[in-house]
């Protein structure tokens, strides 16, 4: 699970006319019926909040989101059913359509170009791109609600010492110096829009190389480790980038999608109860809380569960 957790669950370091290729990752899935998939339910549900079943793809941080989002519900009085792990998007949208699940975690820019099949409409304005996507959930009788400030997308990632070095702080911080240092990413990192073709026409990026590595994994953090690289594609939101060995360098200028986190439920399933409950995870959890709590998992080997119920706990969600 931990070594593809990024990559398959289809984030935009894909190009957006390529976002039907996302179907190859439904492999490291199951189904809804996964036999490998956590289920728990409450009691019974009250009234004012019914019953839901809250479902998540297959990586790590997929599952403590989910785990937030019924721990919220049940304190709320909901009944809920959690079903982790079904598989990748092509899988799990699909289960969310047909009323199999009936709420998911996903991110706007990257669900945007999955539900309009690649036309290029996510923008860095999460406002404008969540507008447009509830136009595609629209058909569905899906909504998306409020999203968080956490956003998991594609980032550039230097060593401390890289960036004391050269003073880096910014992505365009780099473009004096990028002559002189080595990109590390994916092998199809060189002819996607989203990384070194976007970081050239964008940012003006023109590395003394690229080293084909993997997608935000521990290859890469090796080679940055051991100068084998300078700069690394990474997700904002890995627990790797807890601490202060490595810098994110801010996004300045208008290339990745907005990644913001947002709950997206079935239109029969949402309520007054539901929306202000899960509102108020939207309302706290940013991109460093989703680090410390991806170090927790990912690093620390702590359960999913555990780790959303004290984050609540420490948010007064609970």
């Amino acid at each position: 699970m931990r070594k593809d957790r990024k990559w398959f669950r289809g984030r935009m370091f894909i190009a957006f006319v390529v976002v039907l290729g996302m179907v190859a990752a439904a492999g490291c899935g199951g189904d809804d019926d996964d036999s490998s998939s956590a289920s728990n339910t409450t009691a019974a549900g009250s009234p004012a909040c019914g019953s839901l079943t809250v479902g998540s793809t297959n990586f790590s941080e997929q599952f403590t989101v989910a785990s937030m989002y019924a721990q919220v519900l049940e304190k709320a009085g909901c009944k809920v059913t959690v079903k982790q792990n079904l598989g990748a998007r092509e899988v799990v949208f699909p289960a969310l359509q047909s009323g199999k699940i009936d709420l998911v975690a996903d991110y706007v820019g990257t669900l945007l170009e999955f539900v309009n099949k690649g036309k290029g409409e996510a923008t860095p304005d999460v406002d404008a791109s969540l507008a447009k996507l509830q136009t595609y959930l629209t058909a569905d009788n899906l909504t998306g609600l409020t999203p968080s400030k956490a956003q998991d997308r594609n980032a550039l990632a230097v060593t401390k010492d890289t960036a004391d070095k050269h003073n880096l702080q910014k992505v365009s911080d780099l473009q004096p110096v990028a002559g002189t240092l080595v990109m590390g990413g994916p092998p199809e990192c060189p002819t996607r829009p989203l990384c070194l073709i976007g970081y050239q026409n964008v940012y003006g990026l023109h590395f003394k190389s690229f080293k084909p590595l993997d997608a935000g994994g521990p290859l890469t953090y090796k080679a940055l480790d051991n100068g084998d690289i300078q700069v690394a594609l990474v997700f904002s939101t890995q627990g790797q980038l807890a601490g202060d060995k490595y810098v994110v360098l801010q996004e300045d200028k208008p290339l990745q999608p907005a990644e913001n986190v947002l709950p997206v439920i079935r239109d029969e399933k949402l309520n007054d109860t539901v929306k202000t409950a899960l509102d108020k995870v939207s309302s706290v959890l940013t991109t460093e809380d989703l680090i410390a709590l991806n170090k927790k998992v990912d690093i620390d080997k702590e359960d999913p569960q555990d780790v959303a119920k004290s984050y609540l706990q420490d948010k007064g969600l609970l």
